[in-house]
């Protein structure tokens, strides 16, 4: 129960941010003396980044808490006021006049927009629950595909009951209720290695070398019945401006399709670094039903053909196969700047997905050649890349597009924002001032009548220097 004479202070309370303040008066005296000028921060329960120069620690000696403690318990006030509050974090911008008078202004967190870096709003989610395409795809029909020849229930059963002597095996009716909790049912190597362990850690609990013992068996640190689910596309997640720059590319001689997710992996277990593997059961044109893949944690999209069958995981084949590939097949995503492709003629081609414009010492480009490409889908381009950013405008099809500030001005004011977008990503360099960039996330947010970023300013006195 809050305590009704000593409420637990608030993030909008001016006394839970005044220490903070205070240290970022006394670090940006001459620029706050400036009339308007305002210091830049943000501060969430995953971390911070507030403008405070940090005391360098003794050589020989690694950064402690202590050398950066006013700091530390000036953000953890705010901190903790925030998860009282239910607020994951903000970012905030703050104004000191030389009386000591303040204008503290806070942009809080909105369902529209996306996880950000430092101060700037991530991408604008322009209509609710979309997805970048490669999210979007479902798997391929693969009608050819067959069990591997070295599938055998029977003797991956056997090998792991000499493994695992007195293991705990699944009933037929705990099988039959993850069956009915996925949707599909389990394939028979997968059925036979859970006969022999249901992989429940209770049934070894407090016993380490049962534990390793289990691992070494499975090859893998295996999930319990439970815990088996199919890796969907959203599990995969990734923010909207890197989901947006990737694309699927499915071979035609592939053991796995480069899928974000699919119905027919079931995950099973992992490598204790945070990697899954999966059983396939939608395979690409050149794989088994049933193959073992792996699924990176540093990857955003596909997986790796680990073993043509659970048997062959378990008694240690590993596939020696290898994907040719087509060759001289352009790439669906292009990267256009000084130490890649240089001129956005030589990305153009049908195929083309995205497209990125980077750092560039040339004349700026322009996007005629991309005019007309039937899958062009993303477009990124840096600042004063651009000859003319009315040509965005003929780009049919893009469905998420990232600019810089004065790019998205002009398009806003020449009413040129393309229609079909589903979400979009204003790219600010790290000193632009935070509420001129959500003023402008705003406007983008109303043409899709999305939620507005929250602002809160609020007002408090520091007092004079002293």
């Amino acid at each position: 129960m809050v305590d009704q004479q000593n409420p637990a202070p608030s993030a909008h309370d001016f006394a839970t941010w005044a220490p903070l303040l205070r240290l970022l008066r006394a670090a940006h005296a001459e620029r706050l003396a400036v009339p308007g000028a305002r210091v830049v921060g943000s501060i969430g329960q995953g971390g911070w980044s507030v403008p405070l120069k940090r005391r360098s620690p003794p050589p020989g000696r690694a950064a402690q808490i202590e050398d950066m403690q006013e700091e530390y318990d000036a953000v953890e006030r705010v901190r903790d006021a925030l998860a009282t509050d239910g607020v994951d974090g903000v970012s905030f911008a703050v104004e000191v006049e030389p009386t000591g008078r303040t204008l503290l202004h806070l942009l809080g967190p909105n369902a529209a927009v996306g996880p950000g870096s430092g101060v700037h709003p991530g991408a604008l989610l322009l209509v609710e629950g979309a997805l970048p395409e490669p999210w979007r795809r479902l798997p391929d029909p693969a009608p050819g595909a067959v069990t591997a020849a070295s599938a055998d229930p029977v003797l991956l059963e056997r090998t792991l009951r000499e493994r695992l002597p007195g293991a705990v095996g699944a009933t037929e009716a705990e099988i039959a209720a993850a069956e009915a909790r996925l949707g599909i049912p389990l394939p028979d190597e997968l059925a036979a290695l859970y006969r022999v362990t249901r992989a429940d850690w209770k049934d070894w609990e407090n016993d380490e070398e049962a534990d390793r013992r289990h691992c070494e068996a499975a090859r893998c640190e295996l999930f319990g019945l439970a815990d088996l689910y199919v890796a969907e596309a959203t599990d995969r997640y990734c923010v909207w401006q890197f989901a947006a720059m990737e694309a699927i590319d499915n071979r035609p001689d592939a053991a796995v399709q480069g899928l974000v997710g699919s119905p027919g992996w079931i995950v099973f277990g992992h490598n204790g670094g945070g990697d899954l593997l999966a059983v396939d059961l939608t395979p690409g044109p050149g794989g088994h039903t049933g193959q073992v893949i792996f699924l990176s944690h540093e990857e955003n999209i596909g997986a790796t053909l680990v073993a043509d069958s659970l048997t062959d995981l378990i008694l240690d084949r590993r596939s020696a196969q290898a994907t040719t590939g087509e060759a001289g097949k352009p790439p669906a995503v292009a990267w256009v700047n000084a130490s890649s492709l240089r001129s956005v003629e030589a990305a153009a081609h049908p195929g083309l997905e995205a497209v990125s414009i980077g750092v560039w010492d040339g004349p700026p480009f322009s996007l005629a050649p991309l005019r007309g490409l039937p899958r062009l889908r993303t477009l990124t381009a840096y600042p004063d890349t651009l000859a003319d950013v009315l040509e965005i405008a003929e780009l049919n099809g893009l469905e998420f597009l990232q600019l810089a500030p004065q790019d998205w001005r002009t398009l806003l004011d020449a009413r040129a924002v393309p229609p079909g977008l589903l979400a979009a990503h204003i790219e600010a360099h790290h000193d632009a001032d935070p509420l001129a960039v959500a003023d402008l996330a705003d406007e983008l947010l109303a043409l899709w009548n999305r939620p507005l970023i929250t602002r809160t300013v609020v007002e408090g006195d520091l007092g004079p220097v002293r």
